[in-house]
């Protein structure tokens, strides 16, 4: 079947999904294929269960003389192609955003603040790679003014087919830190992959770049782009300070002479200052009213463990726990250090994904932790264990929490760092 032909059967559709297990009436079901399943086995059961057509790669998973199989040579290229074809037949203004730090948050951001005056899709949770963002595309409706798309990578040449998939009019780059150094190879390997997006937008006609002025390394990649610039330099498009951050942000801005109150977010760290204002920085490039940006950044609460406050009956926890790399943990320990707070501890866990230079990044951490010692820290996971130090260690989430049955500490700030599959976010019932 032809593309253009399964793209009338999609618009019939409307939905597209690739779990079996979650198949909307009158959807279409394509059987995408991982290390552990392949979906081609479940097309009749996403057909009894309310899909109008399902799209295989495998001909023996068809129904001979049923219309409603679809066979193709790869569903995961279909799926691709059919929402790139999407995009183009709709032509809705597409943002396109990367980074190794930062980018859900200022995503989330973004939509906020575009939401106070456009109608925004933008990206779900995570779901950012060769298949979350084809995904996301084809919820995008004639009814969308603007999308905003989040790039995951964790490889070279991700970033450059998801753009060419997206194909954005607008590109932002949160920033660029040490992460992935397993899939990447080294940190100018993340430079590069970030800066496919960039080399997309090289490329296509009209083009803007949201930029972060002070970030050398972006400054250098960005060379011959058009710049909207934002930071804390006078004369930007937006230039904003910090006013607070304890333990909240709180910033202020400023735009072609207008100066904006002071705004109070619910963010914790400084950290998150310049993705609040490449939000500000966006929403000002769409016109979208002072006010508005400020209520929409004011009432926005980070969700799924990322720089969340809780106050919990004995202490209070900064539940960063999501993900961590040595960049975004160093930010997380330097904002921590400068936090006004009694007593402090550091709950960290390790950093996954670094490969032959995980060691001695870990070991950078003791180090900072050594020169800037708070009042109690708290390692966990094997490669914290494997380093000299005088803190309190656990092989896993599991064991500390075992320890915080026994004797649980309080009248603590807690800090809750670490990557995803280090568990962290197990512990914060137990303090």
């Amino acid at each position: 079947m032809k593309l253009s032909a399964l793209y009338q059967l999609f618009l019939n559709c409307g939905v597209v999904t690739t779990d079996s297990r979650n198949c909307p009436s009158n959807s279409m079901f394509i059987a995408l294929k991982g290390d552990s399943f392949n979906g081609n086995q479940f097309a009749t059961q996403a057909l009894e269960k309310g899909c109008a057509y399902v799209v295989v790669d495998e001909p023996q998973y068809v129904v001979e003389g049923n219309e409603r199989y679809i066979l193709v040579d790869d569903c995961l290229a279909t799926l691709q192609a059919l929402a790139n074809y999407h995009r183009r037949e709709l032509g809705t203004r597409v943002i396109g955003i990367t980074g190794t730090n930062g980018k859900t948050t200022t995503k989330e951001l973004i939509a906020a603040v575009l939401s106070q005056s456009y109608n925004v899709l933008y990206t779900q949770g995570n779901l950012n790679n060769h298949i979350g963002v084809p995904l996301t595309l084809l919820r995008m409706t004639i009814k969308h003014d603007i999308a905003v798309v989040e790039m995951g990578a964790n490889h070279p040449g991700e970033i450059k087919q998801l753009a060419e998939i997206a194909e954005p009019d607008f590109g932002i780059i949160t920033n660029v830190g040490k992460a992935h150094l397993e899939g990447f190879g080294s940190f100018e390997g993340v430079i590069q992959t970030k800066g496919e997006l960039y080399e997309y937008l090289r490329h296509k006609p009209n083009s803007k770049v949201f930029i972060h002025h002070e970030n050398s390394y972006l400054q250098e990649i960005a060379k011959g782009l058009d710049l909207v610039e934002y930071g804390t330099t006078p004369g930007l498009f937006v230039t904003g300070q910090v006013t607070d951050n304890s333990p909240f942000l709180a910033f202020n801005w400023q735009h072609l002479g207008y100066e904006a109150n002071e705004i109070k977010t619910h963010l914790i760290g400084d950290y998150n200052f310049t993705n609040a204002l490449a939000a500000v920085t966006i929403g000002r490039f769409f016109e979208v009213d002072d006010d508005l940006i400020k209520k929409a950044l004011s009432e926005y609460e980070p969700q799924n463990n990322r720089s969340q406050l809780k106050q919990t009956a004995d202490n209070t926890l900064i539940i960063d726990a999501y993900n961590a790399n040595p960049t975004s943990m160093m930010a997380a320990l330097q904002n921590f250090k400068h936090m006004k707070a009694d007593r402090k501890m550091a709950v960290l866990g390790d950093m996954r994904e670094l490969g032959q230079d995980s060691l001695a990044e870990h070991q950078k951490i003791v180090d900072f932790l050594t020169s800037n010692p708070f009042d109690e820290v708290i390692l966990i996971g094997d490669q914290f264990m494997s380093l000299a130090s005088n803190f309190t260690t656990y092989p896993d989430a599991q064991s500390f929490i075992e320890n915080l049955k026994l004797q649980k500490p309080t009248g603590f700030t807690v800090l809750i760092k670490g990557s995803n599959g280090i568990k962290l976010n197990t512990v914060v019932d137990y303090l």
